[in-house]
């Protein structure tokens, strides 16, 4: 089985999210996707609590699933109750899956943070990566040649211009933001009156 991981805050999860899932699946020959909800050290401020988090990731993986069956929802690194690390989930999911192959799913913001994640290098011996690169982004440096040259890491053109911070932003401005999210996310946060304050 070819399993992907793709993990993220999910504050809240987006058509991005849902359309790179699909892309993955279809492009990558994915059997199963995990989403992992995390407690990225990198990104301390969370608007919505670690429960909304993981409720808004399972209404997406339940879009993913509409089209075919293939995504499940992990909150492995919210029961940690600590900061967790990617190189600690993807030894997580090998004890899982010890014999299935592994992508781990990476937009390219994130991927350019690369250097800096927990002992990064290993990674290469436990997953594929795959790296979705935008059209854009504003600042930073692009990601490392050296990086980029590695075996393990396809690089993937997506242009997806959708943010998590920019949606917070227009519902705490009170627009409606239903065409950046997938229905039932937006119903949702709608429900439970998320995002209403910066």
């Amino acid at each position: 089985m070819h399993l992907a991981v793709f993990g993220g805050t999910f504050d809240p999860p987006h058509n991005g999210h849902l359309a790179l899932c699909l892309y993955a699946r279809e492009l990558l020959e994915i059997d199963r996707i995990l989403l992992s909800v995390s407690n990225n050290p990198f990104k301390q401020h969370r608007s919505a609590s670690d429960e909304h988090r993981k409720r808004m990731a399972e209404c997406l993986s339940l879009e993913i699933n509409l089209t075919g069956s293939c995504s499940q929802v992990s909150g492995w690194e919210l029961e940690k109750q600590q900061p967790s690390y990617t190189v600690d989930l993807l030894h997580y999911v090998r004890r899982l899956y010890p014999d299935d192959r592994v992508t781990l799913l990476v937009g390219e913001d994130s991927f350019r943070e690369f250097p800096s994640w927990k002992d990064y290098e290993m990674l290469f011996s436990l997953c594929d990566i795959a790296v979705f690169r935008r059209a854009s982004i504003e600042g930073g440096a692009p990601p490392p040649d050296s990086l980029l040259q590695n075996g393990s890491i396809e690089v993937i053109d997506f242009a997806c211009e959708v943010s998590s911070t920019d949606i917070r932003e227009l519902i705490a401005a009170g627009q409606s933001v239903s065409e950046f999210l997938p229905p039932r996310v937006n119903r949702y946060i709608r429900e439970h009156d998320l995002y209403l304050h910066s």
